[in-house]
């Protein structure tokens, strides 16, 4: 895998949890008048992030359950099928997310949560062949990526 940076970020108590995954959503409206809302939302939104580490700093909070915890995260690798020419370990990639067969079995591998269109990625591992998981009948491979 690439770099392993931390951040220091703020989730809901009950789902921090080491190698708990999640997708970065952004502010909510009970997020207001908070005092520590700044490093609840310090994360890139649509990105996919994985709890490290469970710190043991707890807030008070109106949104989540049970309040809030410190963690600190590390961008998490997305699973993802892309044509063969581009599934090149350490290459930078801008993913075709141009299916729109919503009912494939490999739909969640085509346009995985985690992925923002548009923005590069690294291929950070190549898991293998996945030729037989189209539904159009394209050869595909199954990578690891992470933003670039």
């Amino acid at each position: 895998m690439t770099d392993t940076k931390t951040k220091v970020t703020l989730v809901g108590t009950v789902l921090a949890k080491p190698g708990t995954e999640f997708i970065y959503e952004g502010e909510v409206p009970g997020c207001g008048t908070c005092k520590v809302k700044k490093a609840c939302n310090n994360l890139q939104k649509g990105r996919k992030y994985r709890i490290v580490t469970v710190r043991s700093t707890h807030h008070e909070c109106e949104v989540h359950f049970n309040g809030a915890t410190a963690v600190e995260v590390t961008e998490a690798p997305i699973t993802l099928l892309i044509s063969p020419e581009m599934a090149i370990i350490n290459s930078k990639i801008k993913p075709e997310l141009s299916c729109n067969k919503h009912n494939c079995r490999s739909y969640d591998l085509c346009r995985p949560d985690g992925v923002v269109e548009g923005e590069k990625y690294i291929v950070v591992d190549v898991l293998g062949n996945a030729s037989d998981i189209c539904e159009k009948g394209k050869s595909l491979k199954l990578v690891e990526i992470k933003p670039a």
